[in-house]
């Protein structure tokens, strides 16, 4: 495409008002090769040849190298780097080698397993498998199906879910599988964070000790997006040592990447135009210039509300060439949206993260991300799904109005020159851990060996589970008690709670729309919410807590909602403390207890207010790690003297700091908490807490206490830099506040924080 042209373009419409912060010309790369020590089996090499590839980048030779020597391997190159081929030749040419070695191969979705089927099918076969030898074994996959795959399949595809759910309980069916598991794949592992990857790699570690069981010791293959630990983010994922490759010897076509900051439209308050009215303007101006594009939204109702804008301002014939893409979509209706992205049909889609993965849409020619996705990975990985041939392509990052975002675009330096984040997990978390334990036991009766592959906390596991009446223990082996059935039904490995709520449509006979987990619930399905789905608007009518159900019907207006919080925390345990500049900072063991208390409607496009209603829902606790600081004394009394508002000042820096810590950590700003009070009762003094927003806890916070110097220090220069006077969204104001952004003191906050980095 014709980048510069299509950005002069852009400044000269009415709409532009210099929303272009940087540019950042990122050249063309051309390929490294690398050679096997030893020669791919004849029939596969024959195969490659066929399909026009004669040679092998560097890290795909290195990656079959490490996994022939019998290494665990971990690849983690860019978008589009061809990992594909790291994994699918060690199996390829261990199932050629060997009939009966077997190979699973687990994807974060079923979308992108599917994808890799067809991959995988088009260099299988038919020379090197018989067709129906590798199969997707899913949600999707008829019923009918199931039992051949059980029995014949040497490559089965699936997804973390139906491996906790459908393959390791009933492992007696897959015995053949077991006994034969040469290679475990394990795709797109830098998905696998947080609580869905603590999960995940409990769900890893159950599946290791059936290989165990059944004879077999499995390699694992890991593919990733680059991340700052890929060796500590595997050994921790899988409990093995790995070998890393992450140098990338694919070609890259060259790209422009483009921060463009919202303007002001309030000078006073220098609130700035909607982020969601910018993307929409940036994906119908490439749709216009039939320029093949993705838009990129943070959540699925900001897919559906860019879609419909997208729509209205595109018109026929042009509105019928874009969609919308999320989760919660029928199967078949994801499915007829990836066909038609990838040939073509369509000129451009608006998505969720679904499609941020490796899922093969064909060439496209640009993106845009509607705000910062919460991590240097993922806006590579998202800004990768265009320009993956040899071609030029363009990206836009469009700037929400908050401190982390605005922070990005004074200072693109920090994004272009910063190494990435590290990817967080914590599989001993217990909550995460006691459940998959019982998981185990059903499985297999659980003994002392365990310990080794589940780690530290196995034993006090076992014995609050023995405690609990939920596991007995004779013979030095741990049983479940009769009061334990199934026990893998009871977990949500995406989250941590264990049940969904439905959403029922009124107006078709009260069909099942969609669920929601439980855990986001009460902020996006309370009585009196908007509710989007595939473009159209539903109002919650009702909310049955009792039985998990919203009842929803049509309707059609020009807001959409918004639920406020408030937050309450108490400390139960110091676990660590340090000094830092005469200041004392801990992290430790948190209560937390979330009530939402009502809810703001805002118009469309304006984002203006124009109504609140209180809600009386009952209070969410749960236990996590947080970390806290004092604040200087001196800096307080220089607040008093100033005549400001130490409690608004404690609240923006709260808020800034919160904003601003997914710099250094692998995480989302949804993932963090905060409260600040100018007397806490467990420390008897003023007091700013951050905490994981996942029962347990997942090391951001940890994350935050080991480098909490440099998060004040940029939280301090977000908040300088910004032009207000008062405090506004782009420095010290929360879209989630609870207590309406009141009250907030930039002037106090800034006292507070130099006061906080000291001299």
């Amino acid at each position: 495409m014709y980048v510069d042209a299509f950005l002069h373009h852009l400044t000269t419409l009415p709409d532009y008002r210099q929303q272009i912060a940087h540019i950042q010309h990122i050249p063309a790369c051309s390929a490294n090769f690398g050679k096997l020590d030893n020669p791919l089996h004849p029939t596969l090499q024959s195969r490659l040849e066929s399909l026009e590839i004669s040679s092998l980048y560097a890290h795909q030779a290195r990656a079959v190298d490490a996994a022939r020597c019998g290494k665990n391997v971990m690849v983690a190159t860019p978008s589009a780097s061809g990992k594909t081929l790291c994994y699918d030749l060690p199996v390829l040419e261990a199932v050629l080698s060997d009939r009966s070695s077997r190979a699973l191969y687990l994807f974060p979705t079923k979308a992108l397993a599917q994808d890799q089927l067809r991959s995988l099918n088009r260099l299988a076969c038919p020379e090197l498998i018989s067709f129906g030898e590798c199969a997707t074994y899913d949600g999707d996959t008829p019923h009918s199906e199931r039992p051949g795959i059980r029995r014949s399949a040497r490559v089965v595809l699936t997804n973390p879910d139906m491996l906790h759910l459908g393959i390791l309980p009933n492992h007696k069916s897959w015995s053949r599988l077991f006994r034969g598991l040469k290679y475990i794949v394990v795709d797109e592992a830098h998905v696998y964070r947080g609580v869905f990857g603590s999960h995940v790699a409990n769900v890893i570690r159950r599946l290791r000790r059936l290989c165990s069981f059944y004879g077999s010791r499995p390699q694992f293959i890991c593919c990733s997006a680059t991340i700052a630990n890929p060796e500590e983010h595997a050994e921790r994922l899988v409990g093995l040592p790995f070998e890393v490759i992450r140098e990338d010897g694919s070609p890259h076509g060259g790209k422009s990447f483009v921060f463009w900051n919202p303007p002001v439209i309030d000078e006073a308050e220098t609130s700035r135009r909607s982020s969601n009215s910018e993307a929409t303007f940036l994906f119908t101006e490439l749709v216009r210039n039939s320029i093949r594009s993705l838009v990129f939204a943070r959540t699925r109702k900001l897919t559906e509300l860019i879609y419909v804008y997208s729509q209205q301002q595109l018109g026929a014939p042009l509105a019928e060439q874009i969609k919308p893409y999320r989760a919660g979509y029928l199967p078949e209706d994801r499915r007829q949206i990836e066909r038609e992205l990838f040939d073509g049909h369509l000129l451009g889609v608006v998505a969720t993260t679904a499609l941020e993965l490796g899922i093969d849409v064909g060439d496209l020619e640009a993106t845009v991300l509607a705000g910062y996705p919460g991590s240097i990975a993922s806006t590579w990985q998202q800004a990768g799904r265009s320009g993956r041939g040899s071609g030029g392509s363009l990206s836009f990052l469009v700037a929400q109005d908050n401190p982390l975002d605005q922070y990005l675009m004074h200072h693109p330096h920090f994004f272009f020159d910063k190494s990435f984040e590290n990817a967080l997990i914590n599989a001993e978390n217990l909550r995460i851990l006691k459940p998959h334990l019982l998981c185990a036991a059903w499985e297999s009766p659980l003994s002392d060996s365990d310990g080794g592959l589940f780690g530290a906390a196995f034993d006090r596991a076992t014995s609050e589970l023995e405690g609990e009446g939920r596991l007995r223990k004779g013979g030095g082996r741990w049983y479940l008690t009769p009061s334990v059935a199934r026990p893998a039904g009871e977990i949500n490995i995406r989250s941590t709670s264990d049940r969904n709520y439905a959403i029922i449509d009124a107006s078709q006979g009260y069909e099942l729309l969609e669920t929601v987990d439980a855990s986001v619930a009460f902020f996006q399905i309370h009585t009196g919410a908007i509710y989007l789905h595939q473009g159209e608007s539903y109002l919650v009518n009702e909310l049955d807590l009792e039985s998990r159900v919203a009842v929803v019907s049509p309707a059609t207006v020009p807001y959409y909602t918004q639920a406020r919080e408030l937050t309450d925390i108490r400390i139960l345990k110091t676990q660590g403390e340090k000094d830092c500049s005469g200041t004392r900072a801990c992290l430790g063991g948190v209560d937390v207890t979330n009530t939402v208390v009502g809810f703001r409607k805002k118009m469309q496009f304006t984002e203006e207010v124009i109504g609140e209603e209180p809600l009386d829902l009952p209070p969410q606790r749960f236990p996590t790690q947080g970390l806290w600081f004092d604040l200087p004394q001196e800096a307080v009394n220089r607040v008093a003297e100033a005549g400001l508002d130490l409690a608004g000042g404690l609240h923006a820096v709260e808020h800034a700091a919160i904003a601003i810590l997914p710099l250094f950590a692998l995480c989302d700003r949804n993932d963090i908490g905060g409260v600040s009070t100018p007397f806490h009762p467990d420390t008897g003094k003023a007091q700013i807490f951050i905490y994981d927003a996942y029962p347990g806890g997942v090391g951001i916070a940890e994350k935050g206490f080991e480098v909490i110097t440099e998060l004040w220090a940029a939280t301090l220069q977000a908040i300088e830099e910004c032009p207000c006077q008062e405090g506004c969204p782009s420095c010290v104001q929360s879209p989630k506040c609870g207590n309406n952004n009141e009250p907030l003191d930039k002037k106090a906050a800034l006292i507070l924080l130099r006061g906080l980095l000291g001299p």
